[in-house]
C-alpha cells in the first residue's frame, strides 16, 4: 500500500472541498488501483489531502492527476504549490 500526502493552504478550504468532493474524486477513483482519497482542514487555513493506492504507480497516477485538476478547477483558492510526500505506508490499523 502507498500513500501522498500533500499540503496545501486556502482561504476557503469548504469551497476546495466542496469542488474537489464533485470533481476530482470521481478521477481519482478511475486510476488503478486507487484505495482512498481524504481532506483534512488543518484549521488555519491549511488542509492535507491524503491520496491511498495499492502501489506506487497509483499514487504517482493520483499525484499527477491531481496537479492537474487544481490548475485547471482550484488555482483560484489555493495559495501556491502543495507540500508533497510519497512513499510506502509501512505502518497501519
Amino acid at each position: 500500500m502507498y500513500a501522498s500526502v500533500r499540503q496545501y493552504r486556502s482561504d476557503d478550504i469548504q469551497e476546495v472541498a466542496r469542488r474537489a468532493q464533485d470533481g476530482f474524486v470521481p478521477i481519482v477513483r478511475e486510476v488503478p488501483g486507487f484505495s482512498a482519497y481524504y481532506i483534512v482542514d488543518g484549521g488555519d487555513g491549511s488542509f492535507t489531502t491524503i491520496t491511498v493506492a495499492e502501489d506506487e504507480a497509483g499514487v504517482e497516477e493520483s499525484v499527477a492527476k491531481a496537479s492537474e485538476w487544481v490548475r485547471e478547477s482550484a488555482a483560484d483558492l489555493v495559495e501556491g504549490a502543495p507540500t508533497v510526500s510519497n512513499g510506502e505506508v509501512v505502518a497501519h490499523g
